[in-house]
């Protein structure tokens, strides 16, 4: 299954992560990937320089990496989350 580039799949993707107590940022950054995980206080920076795909990419893994079957607040919200675990980038 593949998903689209698009700025809904970006907000989808930043909103799934507010909805489960997580910060998300867009800033100005000096690491080297396109987004960093500070998990002790639940906030993801991005790197706001990168474009569209890098960040619905980083975000995408980012989701995968991390185990939120439990915490989803709602079934759209599941429904999203299990496609972007099974996506991968449609260019």
């Amino acid at each position: 299954m593949s998903i689209s580039i698009s700025n809904r799949i970006l907000e989808k993707s930043e909103q799934l992560l507010k909805d489960l107590g997580y910060s998300v940022r867009n800033e100005k950054v000096i690491f080297k990937t396109s987004s960093c995980l500070i998990e002790n206080i639940k906030i993801v920076v991005v790197n706001k320089f990168i474009n569209l795909e890098s960040k619905i990419d980083a975000l995408t893994e980012l989701i995968k990496s991390l185990n939120f079957e439990e915490a989803l607040p709602n079934e759209k919200q599941k429904t999203f989350y299990y496609s972007l675990k099974q996506s991968k980038l449609q260019l």
